[in-house]
């Protein structure tokens, strides 16, 4: 539903950018009537308006309809709602109270009092708080200013839309168009997606909405309430139409006390050293607008369009589940966690919730070596296919960790996130994590916190798979372990209940017949190629052949990073998804471990009291 509001909201931004060709053309007077009680809408001329429009448009790949209505009311208040065949919500604000409604679920989330002073929903100023300069929607910011006539005048010499009279509609492109039709609707069509709205600038005539009977009603507090939903619709603003701030970042390397800052071809690499606490305060200092991004992204964008889904409140789930599994969380990693929160300036609950997010990563991996290699090498493939639509790419980190009395290792990861869901340690012992089913089933290790322990306590893949097999573990999830020293590697199949080991060459059920020397995991039409993939290259693997077996469509549209080591060599190759391509469609960048920690070693520039 949140893509709802931005496809809107996208559709009037290319309104106002078209305009008309000449003002003295018959066919651009007539657009600009049409379009003027809209922009005044838009742009705060009317106090009051009553906006509805249903639009059709693909989403998952499949043409979905919506329908949405906005009433702004001359006293500030207004009521939003979006329905879908199977998604809906209502926001209804007043001066006093702010409902959230969730008409499928037939619950409604309500608030009233004070709300934070910067992420608030009052309909004055939101669209100077939701345009940020990360998103390039942004630009269109000082347009709305000028007002709807100034608007109009300043654009009409810029695009000379075709008018077609006879339909009463103008096409600036072959992929855009305006058509008023009798009754005073409107019909917008940008690509695929087509509104067709009415606008009428006068006070609503409805009754104040109430909560209708058999609505199950959650108080919460407003600050709350309006801080979520704020935050979740400015970081789905910037994830949709990102700016080049955010596509191209600048890249400036730091150095402060216990971490660093470097920039490899385009990738973010930080190394961190010292006491947990030490860690946590140098992640949060290097990492800081990134890991806001970050827990923008997962907490307050992904959030709210999981309470879209559910009914439930989000954060209230990532609570619970961080209750129940905090008591098998090690104490080490509770003080990195705090001091991470502490340096950021947010609630610990908050850093705590981001870190147990990753209970629901989903993917595909593999390890090849003797044999099925060119010259013996283990090479270790992980595939990370989860949620590039909700921007943790922004994030993107390869860290280099070295915590007082623990095992140095590099993780593959996200700014704002301690543990691990891909990694290798400098034992050269490799990890790489596929999610399964069994959401909720919480009363364990969470998965990244286990990886994390593997990485930083074992130096053997038996001591990996014993770890594994005495720890109490939290859902379904599959793994590829592997340990350069000694080529060997195994698949993983946990539950809380059971771990199953399948080791190289090995049958299985779900994973089709052995390969001789290599594990192979992941699921469907992609594990039919990557197992065709390896057979195909069998003995001739190479560290380019083994990048090969990961590209699409092995690796999915939602490929967020994938990840090649050499364990043996203490080296990793790494490509993060941008904002146009996955992964897989990226370049690699290599990293070598040892050479990563000799250079910890030695004498850095002094620390600066500010990063950024």
């Amino acid at each position: 539903m949140i893509r709802v509001r931005s496809l809107l909201s996208m559709t009037l931004m290319l309104l106002a950018a078209v305009g008309v060709s000449r003002a003295e053309d018959a066919g651009s007077v007539k657009l600009a009537e049409g379009l003027r009680p809209l922009l005044q809408c838009v742009t705060g001329e009317c106090k009051a308006f009553t906006f509805a429009a249903e639009i059709e448009a693909p989403i998952d790949g499949k043409p979905q309809q919506i329908e949405v209505l906005l009433q702004l009311h001359g006293n500030g208040g207004y009521h939003l709602a979006a329905r879908h065949a199977d998604y809906s919500f209502l926001l209804d604000r007043t001066a006093e109270a702010t409902t959230f409604a969730l008409p499928h679920h037939q619950v409604a989330y309500q608030g009233s009092g004070e709300t934070d002073a910067k992420d608030h929903l009052a309909a004055s100023g939101l669209l100077m708080r939701t345009l940020t300069a990360d998103t390039s929607a942004g630009a269109y910011f000082p347009l709305w200013m000028l007002g709807a006539d100034n608007l109009l005048k300043m654009v009409s010499s810029q695009l000379k839309p075709t008018y077609i009279a006879a339909e009463n509609a103008w096409n600036f492109d072959e992929k855009a168009s305006v058509r008023f039709n009798p009754g005073g609707k409107g019909v917008v069509a940008v690509g695929d997606v087509r509104v067709e709205y009415t606008v009428s600038a006068e006070e609503p005539n409805t009754q104040e909405w109430t909560v209708p009977d058999g609505f199950e009603v959650v108080e919460i507090e407003r600050e709350e309430l309006e801080r979520h939903l704020s935050r979740g619709i400015r970081r789905t603003l910037e994830i949709l139409a990102p700016s080049e701030r955010l596509k191209s970042p600048r890249e400036k390397p730091a150095v402060i006390e216990n971490g660093e800052l470097r920039w490899v071809e385009g990738q973010r690499v930080v190394l961190l050293s010292g006491t947990p606490e030490e860690v946590g305060v140098a992640h949060a200092r290097l990492l800081r607008r990134e890991a806001m991004k970050t827990i923008d992204s997962v907490l307050y964008a992904f959030g709210t369009v999981n309470t879209i889904r559910t009914g439930r409140w989000f954060k209230d789930d990532l609570n619970d589940a961080y209750a129940r599994l905090s008591p098998h969380i090690p104490d080490d990693h509770k003080r990195e966690t705090a001091a991470m929160a502490e340096t950021l300036g947010i609630d610990i609950e908050l850093a705590q919730a981001l870190n147990v997010f990753p209970e629901l990563f989903h993917c595909s991996g593999f390890a090849v070596f003797d044999s099925a290699t060119a010259d013996g090498t283990l090479y270790h493939g992980r595939v990370l296919d989860y949620m590039t639509t909700i921007g943790l790419q922004d994030g993107a980190t390869t860290f280099v960790v070295a915590v007082e009395g623990k095992q140095p290792f590099v993780n593959v990861g996200y700014a704002g996130f301690i543990g691990s869901v891909t990694g290798m340690n400098a034992a050269g012992i490799s990890l790489g994590e596929m999610g399964g089913r069994g959401e909720g089933q919480w009363d364990g290790v969470p998965m990244a916190t286990l990886m994390r322990r593997a990485l930083e306590e074992c130096t053997s893949l038996k001591e990996v798979m014993t770890l594994w097999e005495t720890s109490p573990r939290t859902c379904e999830y599959y793994y590829v372990f592997a340990d350069g020293k000694t080529n060997e590697a195994v698949g993983v199949a946990a539950t809380p209940e059971s771990i199953e080991f399948v080791h190289p060459g090995q049958a299985h059920e779900r994973l089709g017949p052995g390969i001789k020397d290599a594990v192979v995991l992941s699921a469907g039409s992609r594990l039919e190629t990557l197992r065709s993939r390896v057979k195909e290259r069998h003995g001739r693997i190479d560290e380019e052949t083994a990048i090969w077996l990961m590209s699409r469509p092995v690796a999915m549209e939602s490929n967020l990073h994938n990840a090649l080591f050499v364990p043996a060599k203490g080296i990793v190759y790494v490509a993060n998804a941008s904002h146009g391509a996955p992964a897989a469609e990226r370049p690699y960048v290599r990293f070598d471990l040892n050479e990563l920690l000799e250079s910890m070693q030695q004498e850095s520039t002094p620390a600066t009291e500010e990063v950024r």
